[in-house]
């Protein structure tokens, strides 16, 4: 490519093609690491393994991953890491859908973590690079509508394709996507080479900062207190609002599209209100999470809670994603390894231990746990915002 992009400045013309071409990428990662949960049972039949083992190992080396990819890829242009992640990706749906065993299976799931790990973990430090800092929230919130419409098709995507053509047509239908993503970003993508002075990559050295405890700790209780409730909406929606299979699919897809317009809507506030909204949003989602208590057995006030779930909850990335650029500028991939890390944990252990709750004591307790969750992550908000303050 010839042109050269070093700093994403206001009178730089924005590479929207680049954009839109990492959120291609971005569906097909989401897609890929969620289409397993509709295909656990003919996935562990046809290679006789139980269910859990068919996908917690893309989760580990994503986790690894964010927290090196900065060290391991210092010296190369950015444009062919994000070219090299994309045909791990490819690589990685060719593995799986042709995996004879197990630990094949598992190899091609791990090639999977190792691409989701890498290109979260730089996506924020390059849309910086591509965009003007004032359109960075709206290049953030585009990503995250890839993800939200992602996480809303994969699984009942999965589930049909998987009727049809198996689940080895199912994950290989995914490879021309990605193919397709790789064809776009070698054309759209500029040359983004490492810039003159970059701190060190060690992702850790962030965490002396007061400011980067604080917003890391919220970001760590929002994504559990998310995923403690919304791993376990399916059960719920069955065994407590007594919802039939068409409905309860109705239902979570509405939340999806409701998450791609919360993430637009959220993009186009936060150039001035950003941690009125870090602040806002998980009080929201603690209030929703409360009033599914409530009235769980209620059809339309469920249906009207998962709008506003999806509303809320999928923007929420974007926030974070606009504080990273704004507060880490200079040390924006040592972040996003960071952030990375911290939400695949946090994903973890919300699930994990909401799961434990939900089996043990109730469904009522994984939800009251994450309303607690969330109205935590909503303080250490404040405490971000405070220590922000205080430093400058």
């Amino acid at each position: 490519m010839s042109i050269t992009f070093q700093d994403g400045s206001e009178n730089q013309k924005a590479a929207w093609g680049a954009v839109f071409s990492m959120t291609l990428c971005v569906f097909v990662l989401i897609a890929s690491e969620f289409m397993p949960v509709s295909l656990l049972t003919p996935i562990a039949s046809s290679l006789s393994i139980s269910e859990g083992q068919a996908i917690s190992i893309s989760g580990v080396f994503a986790v690894i991953t964010s927290l090196f990819i900065a060290t391991i890829t210092r010296r190369l242009d950015r444009r062919i890491v994000v070219l090299g992640l994309t045909a791990l990706l490819t690589v990685s749906g060719i593995i799986v859908t042709c995996a004879p065993t197990y630990p094949v299976l598992m190899i091609g799931r791990a090639l999977l973590g190792i691409s989701i790990g890498g290109f979260w973990s730089m996506s924020t430090a390059i849309v910086m690079r591509l965009v003007s800092g004032s359109q960075v929230p709206a290049a953030l919130a585009l990503l995250n509508a890839g993800n939200a419409i992602a996480a809303t098709i994969s699984a009942p995507a999965g589930s049909l394709l998987g009727a049809y053509v198996g689940w080895r047509g199912a994950f290989f239908l995914v490879v021309p996507v990605s193919l397709l993503a790789i064809l776009w970003q070698f054309i759209s993508l500029p040359s983004l080479p490492v810039r003159a002075g970059q701190s060190s990559p060690n992702v850790l050295r962030l965490l002396r900062q007061p400011p980067v405890i604080a917003g890391m700790m919220a970001i760590l209780l929002l994504f559990m207190g998310q995923f403690a409730l919304f791993t376990y909406l399916r059960p719920f929606l069955e065994q407590v609002t007594d919802l039939g299979i068409e409905t309860h699919s109705l239902s979570l897809l509405v939340m999806g599209l409701a998450g791609a317009g919360g993430t637009w809507l959220i993009g186009r506030l936060l150039r001035q209100r950003l941690f009125s909204i870090l602040v806002v949003i998980p009080l929201v989602m603690a209030g929703i999470a409360l009033f599914l208590i409530a009235f769980g057995d209620r059809e339309l006030p469920v249906f009207a809670a998962l709008v506003g779930w999806g509303l809320f909850g999928t923007a929420a990335p974007v926030g974070w994603g606009t504080w990273l650029s704004r507060y880490l500028a200079d040390d924006a991939e040592a972040g996003g390894g960071l952030q990375v890390a911290v939400i695949q944990l946090a994903i973890t252990a919300g699930a994990s231990i909401g799961g434990l709750l939900f089996d043990t004591v109730g469904w009522w307790s994984a939800f009251a746990l994450s309303a607690a969750l969330l109205v935590g992550s909503s303080l250490a908000s404040i405490a971000a915002w405070y220590t922000v303050r205080r430093a400058s």
